[in-house]
């Protein structure tokens, strides 16, 4: 990696509060910590500061906290507007703690509601529901296409009905910056279907790792039932593997044995839920199949010198590992930055595909 002659190791940060400077913010930081998820887990900022003088104002709840992170000499990246939605005074010594989130969840995005939609698209769902909060919808095309016949949503949050839409669909749910996203995890692309930029993590640059496989066979398949009206019993939807020899089955299911698999047979994961539609239960089967793939393998690991740059669901590459590890493909899962008496540090969280791991013996 080339360094600029005028680079200078040294955190830098930007925060306005409510689209203005404040001094108290950036002249008074003892440490700051943002933790970048990528579910519906809203992003959350937590910033400390020096209160020994006693001079420091509390900010007001729902105030708007902006931040830009990054090093001296180096243009800083913008990390998001956060709502603060808890102040807290603690000493001696003094000391200011401001906890904000990237979704104001102070008013009423927890608030339970009684709904059916019928014959609409994924995208129009998510839209009508960000629109209530004044938030823009950010649909992966894939996904807002989808077309649900019937669905309710009874005594149920809309950031709960979200949740068990996108866990349906393989999908994810998040707010980030201003907007509602839906989109299919791991797939290295934005929102709009542009490819994310690959990143690059060698060994040299973590003070420490963890790495994590499970067991290939733990689940061979997926299965998930739909109530045959016409039949009066429920019928089995399922996802399998693809084997690596094609084999004939002389039983293979029609539409009205409903019998759809993800995965293969052996130790199959069972769906409690029994869906009302042979296309919903397959669906589901289907996504909590690429569900188990994900996180076949996870790998963790904190970063010395801070990379503002990084954020979930990015792909990535890792390099001075095992072997077995530097193969897989990677994707972010989450990101936590701080900023404190240690430097700028940032700590990642990844997962990678069954699909994409590589059999290689170390």
């Amino acid at each position: 990696m080339l360094i600029d002659n005028d680079y200078s190791p040294v955190p830098a940060f930007e925060i306005l509060i409510d689209g203005e400077e404040s001094t108290a913010l950036n002249s008074r930081l003892i440490s700051l910590s943002l933790i970048d998820n990528r579910e519906f887990e809203a992003d959350t900022l937590e910033l400390t500061l020096d209160d020994t003088d006693g001079k420091v104002e509390l900010p007001p709840r729902g105030a708007k906290l902006s931040l830009s992170l990054g090093w001296n000499n180096r243009p800083l990246v913008f990390k998001g507007i956060y709502t603060v939605d808890e102040v807290a005074h603690r000493g001696p010594p003094d000391q200011v703690i401001i906890s904000a989130k990237s979704a104001d969840f102070r008013q009423t995005f927890n608030v339970k509601r009684d709904h059916s939609w019928h014959d609409i698209k994924v995208g129009d769902v998510v839209a009508a529901i960000a629109s209530r909060y004044e938030l823009q919808a950010g649909v992966s095309e894939e996904l807002a296409l989808i077309e649900i016949d019937h669905a309710d949503q009874t005594n149920e949050s809309d950031i709960s009905f979200l949740t068990r839409m996108a866990k349906m669909m393989g999908a994810v749910a998040t707010i980030k910056n201003g907007m509602i996203l839906f989109i299919v995890p791991g797939r290295g692309v934005s929102q709009s279907g542009k490819p994310l930029p690959l990143i690059t993590i060698a060994r040299t640059s973590g003070d420490r790792h963890n790495f994590r496989v499970a067991d290939r066979d733990a689940y061979t398949g997926v299965s998930a039932y739909w109530l045959d009206l016409n039949f009066g019993k429920p019928q089995k939807v399922s996802i399998k593997r693809k084997s690596k020899t094609p084999s004939q089955d002389k039983n293979k299911s029609t539409s009205k044995e409903g019998n759809y698999m993800a995965g293969e047979e052996g130790n199959v994961f069972v769906m409690r839920r029994t869906y009302t539609t042979e296309k919903a239960a397959k669906r589901a089967a289907a996504a909590k199949w690429a569900e188990l793939q994900r996180g076949a393998a996870v790998f963790s690991i904190n970063l010395d010198r801070g990379r503002p740059e990084l954020f979930p669901d990015q792909p990535a590459v890792v390099t001075g590992f095992k072997s077995t590890i530097d193969s897989g493909e990677w994707t972010i899962t989450r990101c936590v930055h701080d900023i404190g008496t240690g430097g700028f540090t940032t700590s990642l969280e990844l997962e990678v595909r069954l699909a994409d791991w590589g059999e290689v013996a170390e």
